[in-house]
C-alpha cells in the first residue's frame, strides 16, 4: 500500500467522521438558534410543496439503501434468501428511482432559490455552498449506477466485496485500505465526495436532519382560528367559564354615623 491510498482510505474518513461527530456537538452546544432550516415558505410555496417532498422521501430511500448495501453483510442477507439477482434488481433498480427522485426534487429547490428574488436574496453563501457540495455525490453516485451496475453486466459491480468490508473495517478500527484498490473510479470519487459532504454538515442547514420534533406528540394544541373566525368570536357574548374576570367588591359593611 503506498503512503496516498493510507491517506485517502483511512486517514481522511477518519478525519471527515471526527469533524463531522465534533462539529455537531460544537454547533448544538454554541449556535442552538442557529439550527435551523432558515424556511422560506413565506416567499414561495409552490414549488416547494413539490421539490421538498421529492428530495426528502427520495434522500431517506437512498440512505436506507445505502444502509443496507454498505453495512449489512453479504452472508446476512443471502441467510434470509435475498439472492445476488433479487439483491441487484432491489439496490439497482429500485435504488435508481430513489435516487432520480432525489436528484429532481435537488434540481426543482435549487432552481426556486435562484428565480424567486425572496428567496435567493435570503440566500447566502454558505447556502450554495451545501447546495454544490450536496448536489456532487448525488450526481457521482448516479454516474456510478448508470455506468457500472445497469450497463455493467447482469449483476454490474459487487461493491459487498470491497467497499462494504472496507467501510465495516472503519467502523471496527480496523483499517483494511487495500480493498479500495480495484474498486472503479467512479465509486471511489462518489465515496470521497460523500466524505467531503460529512465535514462541511455541521456547518450548514442541513443539521436539522438531525433534529427529531418528538416533543410534538405531547405538547398542548395550538388553535389557529383566521380573521374572520377570530371577528366573530369577539361578536359573541362571554360564555360560562370563559367571563372576564372584574375586582371583588368591597363587602365590608359601611361604619354607622350619628347624625
Amino acid at each position: 500500500m503506498s503512503a496516498g491510498q493510507i491517506l485517502l482510505w483511512v486517514v481522511f474518513p477518519y478525519v471527515a467522521m471526527a469533524v463531522f461527530v465534533v462539529g455537531m456537538v460544537w454547533r448544538y452546544r454554541y449556535d442552538k438558534f442557529g439550527w435551523t432550516t432558515r424556511s422560506s415558505e413565506l416567499y414561495e410555496k409552490t414549488l416547494l410543496r413539490l421539490g421538498s417532498p421529492l428530495f426528502h422521501f427520495g434522500i431517506i430511500f437512498v440512505g436506507l439503501g445505502h444502509f443496507m448495501g454498505l453495512l449489512i453483510p453479504k452472508d446476512w442477507t443471502e441467510a434470509v434468501g435475498f439472492n445476488e439477482t433479487a439483491y441487484h434488481f432491489i439496490a439497482t433498480y429500485m435504488g435508481s428511482v430513489a435516487g432520480v427522485v432525489t436528484l429532481v426534487g435537488l434540481v426543482l429547490l435549487i432552481y426556486r432559490r435562484r428565480v424567486t428574488g425572496p428567496v435567493f436574496l435570503a440566500t447566502t453563501r454558505v447556502d450554495k455552498f451545501m447546495y454544490v457540495m450536496l448536489a456532487i455525490p448525488i450526481l457521482l453516485g448516479m454516474w456510478a449506477t448508470i455506468q457500472l451496475q445497469l450497463l455493467g453486466g447482469a449483476h454490474g459491480y459487487d461493491y459487498r466485496e470491497t467497499i462494504s468490508p472496507w467501510l465495516r473495517s472503519l467502523l471496527y478500527f480496523q483499517p483494511m485500505p487495500e480493498l479500495m484498490t480495484d474498486v472503479p473510479l467512479s465509486f471511489k470519487l462518489h465515496i470521497t465526495a460523500a466524505f467531503l459532504l460529512f465535514m462541511v454538515w455541521p456547518f450548514t442547514r442541513l443539521v436539522h436532519a438531525f433534529s427529531a420534533p418528538v416533543q410534538y406528540s405531547t405538547r398542548p394544541y395550538i388553535v389557529y382560528r383566521s380573521r374572520e373566525e377570530s371577528s366573530a368570536a369577539g361578536a359573541r357574548g362571554p360564555r360560562r367559564g370563559w367571563e372576564p374576570s372584574v375586582a371583588p367588591r368591597d363587602r365590608r359593611r359601611p361604619t354607622s354615623t350619628n347624625t
